[in-house]
C-alpha cells in the first residue's frame, strides 16, 4: 500500500454509489488512517461504517431541489479542517470527478496553499450498466458514451440532442429525474423513436436498488416511480436474466 497521505493535505476520494465492495483499495487506506472525513448525503452507510470511531465525521450533504449546504460553506469547511494540520479526507459518493462539484474545492485549497490528492471511485454509470448486464460500449453499437446531466445551475441543461437521437446511442443521465420530461421532448423532436430502451436504476448497488425498464416513450412515468437517487441509462435495455435475478431478490424481501 502506498504511503499515507501527508498532514495539512486533503485527499478527496470516490466512495463508489453505495456499496461497500465498490470501494477501492486506496479509498479505503485513506478512510481508516484520516483525522477529518468530510462526507457527502449520498455516501453509502456501508462506506460511512468502515469509517474508524475516533474519527471525526462532518456532514456537507446535498440534495437536489431540497435543503443543502452552500458550496462556499463546504469550501470554508474542508480548507479550515486542512489547516488544523490533521489528514483530511473529502468523501465524495460516486466518481468525486463526475459532477462533483470538485473543482471548486481544488481551487479553494489552491487558494489557501495547501496540498491535495484524488483518488477517483466508481461512478453510477459503469455500476448500474453492471446491474443491468450490459457494456456501457459495444463494438458496432456506440463508438462513445455520453455521461451528462438532466439538470445545471441555470435549470435544464441543454445537451447535443441532435446526436443523442441517432440509432445506437448510449448515454448515462445523472440528475435527471425531475427534467425527465423535457429530455424525452428534446430527444423525440430531434428524431429518437420513442422505442428507443431506457433504464432506471434507483439507488445503485444499495439493498434497496431497483430496475425500472422502460423506453423513451415512457421514460417519465419510469423517473416518476424513483423516490431515491437514479441514474438514467439511455439506450440500454436489462438484460433478461438480471431482470430475473432482480426480480428474485424482491420476491426473496
Amino acid at each position: 500500500m502506498s504511503s499515507l497521505p501527508p498532514f495539512n493535505s486533503v485527499t478527496f476520494v470516490g466512495a463508489g454509489p453505495g456499496a461497500a465492495m465498490h470501494l477501492t483499495l486506496g479509498a479505503y487506506h485513506a478512510l481508516t488512517h484520516a483525522d477529518v472525513v468530510i462526507h457527502d448525503r449520498l455516501v453509502g452507510p456501508e462506506v460511512l461504517a468502515l469509517i474508524p470511531s475516533h474519527v471525526t465525521r462532518i456532514d456537507v450533504g446535498k440534495e437536489g431541489f431540497g435543503p443543502s449546504t452552500s458550496q462556499s460553506s463546504i469550501n470554508a469547511t474542508v480548507v479550515a479542517q486542512a489547516l488544523t494540520g490533521r489528514r483530511v479526507v473529502r468523501l465524495k459518493g460516486g466518481d468525486c470527478g463526475i459532477f462533483g462539484r470538485l473543482d471548486e474545492e481544488i481551487e479553494a485549497l489552491e487558494a489557501a496553499g495547501i496540498g491535495f490528492a484524488i483518488l477517483p471511485g466508481l461512478t453510477a454509470a459503469t455500476v448500474a450498466a453492471a446491474s443491468i448486464g450490459q457494456s456501457l460500449t459495444r463494438r458496432g453499437r456506440n463508438a462513445a458514451l455520453r455521461i451528462i446531466t438532466g439538470h445545471d445551475m441555470a435549470g435544464f441543461a441543454d445537451q447535443d440532442w441532435r446526436g443523442l437521437s441517432r440509432p445506437g446511442e448510449v448515454a448515462a443521465i445523472y440528475m435527471g429525474k425531475r427534467s425527465a420530461r423535457f429530455i424525452q421532448g428534446r430527444l423525440i423532436m430531434h428524431g429518437a423513436s420513442g422505442d428507443t430502451p431506457v433504464t432506471v436504476v434507483e439507488n445503485t448497488s444499495r439493498a434497496e436498488e431497483r430496475v425500472i425498464a422502460a423506453t423513451l416513450a415512457t421514460l417519465p412515468e419510469a423517473a416518476a416511480k424513483a423516490s431515491g437517487p437514479a441514474i438514467i441509462l439511455f439506450g440500454l435495455a436489462p438484460r433478461e436474466a438480471k431482470v430475473a435475478i432482480n426480480q428474485l431478490k424482491e420476491v426473496r424481501a
